[in-house]
């Protein structure tokens, strides 16, 4: 493993442990096991992926929705704001295929920048294909990041009483609360390598939380500059920040009850 640079490595964030657990009151988290629960995750990429950013064209315009083929292999995660019902946040692990013909066994990040994975030993087709996974399509609507206008939130939930500076304290976790629903996920399906494909800041303040991702691919221009990175479900859970670990093992146990209901069939086949 490489070590990170020193400006990759930034002083770590210092939250106050009562947030915490306000945020664990007011947020809630649900696995698609629905589908109802898939359309409002699919409504909030839409949100996200086509209307604000531009990357993604809708596969259901008519709907409102974006998803692709390979949510029918991925385990999707929505957190949900407990007071108004509303969708706040998203992200999914898409799971390798084990069907017969290799091709459809890669991840997203091989099919998009294949020949840019050049980590010796880090790479998805050298780890077993039950053990590994891709982070991808996380997403926070604009309602619940820290810096949303009153304007912004008036105009999109079209009600008289946008949130107070106080409900707005907790959102800057949702952040933290989705990479630990993903390090949760990673471990209640045994799967501790997780790839992702992310701009190159990202890792530099998920660092800032104790998650150390390792950089595994050259940059690419995909939705502008990316790499993939690696990280170990294991060493996640064995280093995490102590004043993480109550809202840590509170999501883990939201989750599990919720995971076989969401799994896809292809992974409920090789678990059973």
């Amino acid at each position: 493993m490489t070590s990170p640079s020193p400006e990759a490595s930034p002083r770590r964030i210092r939250i106050e442990p009562e947030l915490y657990t306000r945020f664990r009151e007011e947020f809630m988290f649900r696995l698609a096991g629905n589908t109802e629960t898939r359309r409002r995750i699919f409504r909030l990429r839409y949100d996200i992926y086509c209307e604000e950013l531009g990357y993604e064209p809708p596969a259901d315009p008519k709907h409102h929705l974006e998803f692709d083929a390979y949510d029918e292999r991925a385990i999707l995660c929505l957190i949900e704001h407990r007071k108004t019902g509303l969708a706040a946040g998203c992200m999914r692990l898409v799971l390798p295929d084990n069907g017969p013909d290799g091709h459809d066994c890669r991840l997203p990040l091989q099919e998009h920048g294949g020949d840019s994975l050049t980590h010796a030993s880090l790479h998805p087709a050298r780890l077993c294909l039950d053990h590994v996974c891709e982070i991808s399509r996380l997403a926070i609507s604009p309602l619940f990041r820290k810096h949303s206008t009153i304007d912004e939130i008036d105009s999109i939930v079209r009600q008289q009483q946008p949130f107070s500076n106080t409900d707005r304290e907790t959102f800057p976790l949702i952040v933290i609360g989705l990479f630990l629903a993903t390090y949760a996920l990673l471990g209640l399906s045994n799967r501790p390598h997780a790839f992702a494909m992310m701009e190159p800041r990202l890792p530099r303040l998920l660092r800032m939380s104790g998650f150390h991702f390792i950089r595994v691919g050259e940059t690419i221009e995909f939705h502008g500059k990316r790499n993939a990175f690696y990280i170990d479900q294991r060493r996640v859970e064995a280093e995490m920040n102590r004043d993480l670990m109550p809202l840590y093992r509170h999501i883990k146990e939201t989750l599990a009850p919720q995971l076989e209901g969401a799994l896809p069939h292809q992974a409920i086949a090789t678990s059973s």
